[in-house]
């Protein structure tokens, strides 16, 4: 009986709270923008934010959460930029390295004990040919241990067996989008491509993986649905391996002035792989086992400083604490506008208190008691931020389309988000309205009606 009573009050309290607000729908309105704004800032911010949080994971299993990447650096340098300070220092010529190359991999697996697994690779930028079609490609030469350092596996087909990678026959695994090109509406398995000059059978083809052109950019991550994978003893054998000085480099050398000034001349590209990708078995050894491999690289290569050591999950967590930042200054944001609707209602309240002082008055000369005058304008205050808040949902969900379609910036939505922000925009509306609903509930019944 108490809950009828009760549910009929709240009925009538609401029925009239709509009654004075669609009095003035325009005030209304602007009353409600600081709750809108506000709602829609957080939906839109926590899209971001999942959005950013998505990028992250998936940009991990890319790079692997324990991987150390080592890259060459070569020897590019302009002999004439540097000709005084060679002359200078001609007793004490640049130091001779070897490069980094495949024993280079053996050894740092055979002797650091936190490396699990050690991943050459050479690639080389060329193309491939089949049925009349040329496309260009990435030519890497991989050993056994690249599926599992790249996080990636085989979708149709088999990997390099250990018999074709030690006699460098000429098989290959492709990427998907290589499929599509060359085999349009057929699989590959099986067949026969010409990369540069060289025959290979296709044995594989890996599964695809989307890669951004952001992820691309600021990790270094090639895509690898557009590669052709050989194994590198067959890179090595049947195209290139830079550890073979060429004749023409060594004539090149005897056939120098002997008698005029001595001038460097840079090796370019010296280095056998292009890139290691060590794992280690913990990934609270990574700083560790980065500096063990620095030293011992070091002193493998005469103390050249010829490579470059990056950890991608550093990176990558340098990435999620700037995100984080931007996401803490969005929520600030979001929080002020809410707040400032919040005073607005309140404001608005109390104006409409003092306007409506006579119908105060009538309401507690009829019977109405404090608690009834607190209830009528609290169900205002609450139905203007209701109101608010599912236009501010509306807003906020097609600014966080509007903002993927306009930047690229990936946005999810979440039914969380949702409920959090309405659920704000309701308590707000409660909290700031409770000030204008006792400042009329104290007003007295004669006062009120003099004032009139």
């Amino acid at each position: 009986m108490i809950d009828k009573i009760l549910l009929e009050k709240l009925k009538s309290n609401f029925s009239e709270a709509f009654r004075s607000i669609n009095t003035n729908k325009f005030r209304t309105f602007l009353t409600a923008l600081g709750i809108i704004f506000g709602v829609a800032a957080v939906i839109t911010m926590l899209a971001i934010g999942n959005g950013a949080e998505k990028e992250i994971l998936s940009q991990l299993e890319l790079v692997g959460v324990n991987n150390i990447v080592i890259t060459p650096i070569p020897d590019n340098e302009d002999p004439d930029e540097n000709s005084d300070e060679e002359e200078n220092n001609d007793s004490e010529p640049k130091k001779f390295s070897k490069g980094l190359d495949l024993q280079d991999a053996l050894s740092l697996e055979k002797n650091i004990p936190s490396v699990k697994i050690v991943s050459p690779e050479i690639i080389l930028n060329t193309y491939v040919i089949n049925n009349g079609k040329q496309n260009s490609v990435k030519l890497v030469g991989v050993t056994s241990s690249f599926l599992e350092s790249s996080n990636i596996n085989i979708e149709k087909g088999k990997f390099f067996s250990e018999y074709q990678s030690k006699n460098a026959l000429p098989v290959c695994v492709i990427g998907r989008k290589v499929e599509k090109k060359l085999f349009t509406g057929e699989s590959a398995l099986g067949k026969h491509i010409k990369v540069k000059d060289v025959w290979l059978q296709v044995i594989g083809i890996i599964e695809e993986k989307l890669i951004s052109d952001k992820a691309q950019e600021n990790l270094g991550i090639r895509d690898l649905n557009q590669d052709v994978y050989i194994p590198i003893k067959t890179f090595l054998v049947r195209y290139k391996d830079r550890k073979v000085i060429s004749d023409d480099l060594s004539v090149s050398n005897r056939g120098r002035n002997q008698n005029g000034p001595k001038k460097r001349i840079p090796r370019g590209n010296y280095h056998q792989i292009d890139k290691l990708t060590v794992k280690v078995s913990n990934s609270n050894e990574l700083k560790a086992t980065a500096e063990v491999l620095s030293r011992m690289l070091k002193r493998r290569h005469n103390d050249v400083l010829d490579f470059e050591i990056t950890i991608p999950i550093q990176l990558l967590k340098q990435q999620q604490k700037t995100k984080q930042i931007f996401n803490i200054v969005l929520s600030i944001i979001a929080g002020i506008s809410l707040l400032i609707g919040g005073i607005g209602i309140m404001n608005i309240m109390l104006a409409s208190v003092l306007e409506r002082t006579k119908e105060i008055g009538i309401m507690r000369a009829i019977g109405a008691t404090k608690e009834d005058v607190i209830l009528q304008f609290l169900s205002e205050s609450v139905l203007i931020s209701v109101g608010g808040g599912i236009i501010g949902i509306i807003v906020g969900i097609i600014g966080a389309y509007v903002i993927e379609m306009a930047s690229g910036i990936e946005t999810i939505l979440s039914l969380n988000s949702i409920l959090i922000s309405f659920v704000i925009a309701v308590i707000i509306g409660l909290v700031f309205g409770i000030l204008p609903a006792k400042s009329a509930a104290n007003k007295r019944p004669i006062e009120a009606l003099r004032a009139e």
